[in-house]
């Protein structure tokens, strides 16, 4: 076998679809038979050619996560049902032409490489978030950072990193007690990942080299963007949501070259009705032309005489192409809650951003994208936890018209040409990309 069969595995939300199934493109672009494992309840929405996809069980086939509603109690049943079908799914392939060499599952699924170590063959951790992200929580898991009891118990000082206050914390470690099922989720990645043959994280070199001891492959952002090798590589292949393309488009067309402020809060924020209002107040009164995302659960927190007093200026929809949109010419700028994919989106694309975290791991991210990679600005929030539209037109303009604004757009346009040098052939990613493959290619069975 010269060819390989790799099988990539992930945990089934639209934030940790994207970057795995690109990553599975990357490799079939390179030679590997690829084959994408996921839950039946997202099966159907995975298009992308040239990509096997395969249904694996998390034991709740008709509604995913929503029918078992509890974290802790849909993470059992994924272990149970996915270890029994992703077996049966390695199997299947035994006596073919191509059997499977090697699972790269989301660090999530740690179970995944248990499976795979049963069958002899190489297992492969793959992280979706920052390597900044990995080095706190692994350095948890070790024993080398304690939870902070309290905010003056703060800065942490880590190694390779720049200080940390209580703000820049990721959720789960900021309100331990509130999210104890996320943070044991976040710390299970690690206990069994020295068995694995490889660690991925979806960064590259220039942007964190230091951070992580992983093999950086990213950004996992669809090919059209970065380098173009991969033939009619413009999206992800897998959308939960039905996106609206043209009618965004259309009306980008009608406006200014960088004139337009892109708002998305990503596929699971919250925003309470107050923040939203804040925000649509803020829009209003700034002079800014406006493309907001707003999921259909969301749009009754804004007040309807604020849509309709800026309906000429500014267009709401409830989803739409985000990679086609950051790519226009006429967005000025990405108000964005800073998840990871988001994130770098906006750096491959170069379009200065206004950092808005929520939850997670956005709140070190928007630390990095204003302090440290210098690409846009982070809202501050009240003492109330509110980001006033004072603050907010602050920031836009700040990033669309300010003093500030000539500096984040050349450091926007700097990191983004890095992004798509790593990428690129015999960039640091496409490299460790490389490497990767030439095993896989090279073992001459599944067995390890």
């Amino acid at each position: 076998m010269d060819k390989g069969h790799v099988v990539v595995v992930p945990y089934p939300s639209q934030g940790h679809i994207n970057p795995l199934l690109q990553f599975a493109k990357r490799l079939a672009s390179k030679g590997v038979k690829a084959t994408f494992a996921t839950t039946y309840y997202t099966v159907k929405s995975i298009n992308a050619p040239n990509i096997g996809v395969e249904p694996i069980s998390d034991g709740f086939d008709e509604g995913g996560f929503a029918d078992a509603k509890k974290e802790d109690i849909y993470l059992e049943s994924f272990q149970a049902n996915g270890s029994k079908t992703l077996s049966q799914l390695i199997q299947k392939y035994e006596n073919t032409n191509f059997p499977v060499n090697c699972v790269v599952y989301d660090s999530f699924l740690p179970w995944a490489l248990d499976v795979a170590k049963q069958h002899g063959i190489y297992g492969a951790a793959f992280f979706t978030n920052s390597a900044t992200e990995c080095n706190i929580f692994c350095r948890i898991h070790h024993g080398l950072l304690t939870l902070p009891a309290k905010q003056e118990d703060m800065p942490w000082l880590i190694p390779g990193l720049p200080p940390l206050y209580f703000r820049d914390l990721p959720t789960f470690i900021k309100m331990p007690i509130s999210n104890t099922a996320y943070l044991a989720l976040k710390l299970s990645q690690y206990p069994n990942l020295d068995k694995a043959d490889w660690s991925f994280a979806n960064t590259f070199e220039e942007l964190e080299g230091e951070l992580w001891p992983a093999k950086l492959i990213g950004p996992m952002v669809p090919s059209a963007y970065l380098d173009g090798r991969i033939e009619g590589d413009k999206g992800y292949g897998a959308s939960l949501w039905k996106p609206l393309g043209e009618e965004c488009t259309k009306w980008l067309e009608t406006k200014p070259p960088k004139a337009v402020v892109y708002l998305s809060f990503g596929s699971m924020v919250s925003l309470t009705a107050n923040q939203m209002e804040e925000i649509a107040c803020g829009l209003k009164e700034s002079s800014f032309p406006f493309l907001w995302v707003v999921r259909g659960t969301e749009l009754d927190k804004i007040p309807k005489e604020l849509i309709e007093s800026t309906k000429e200026r500014g267009l709401i929809v409830t989803w739409c192409k985000q990679l086609e949109i950051l790519a226009h010419k006429a967005i000025g700028c990405f108000v964005t809650h800073c998840g990871w994919n988001s994130t770098l989106e906006g750096l491959s694309l170069g379009v200065p951003m206004v950092g808005f975290p929520q939850w997670a791991d956005q709140f070190p991210n928007a630390k990095f994208i204003d302090e440290i990679w210098g690409v846009g600005v982070r809202v501050k929030e009240d003492e109330k936890g509110i980001v006033s539209k004072e603050e907010f037109i602050m920031c836009l303009k700040q990033v669309m018209e300010g003093k500030r604004s000539q500096e984040i757009r050349n450091n926007s346009t700097k990191w983004s040409k890095l992004a798509k040098e790593a990428i690129s052939q015999g960039g640091s990613s496409d490299k460790s990309i490389d490497e990767f493959v030439n095993i896989i290619k090279c073992s001459s069975n599944n067995k390890t």
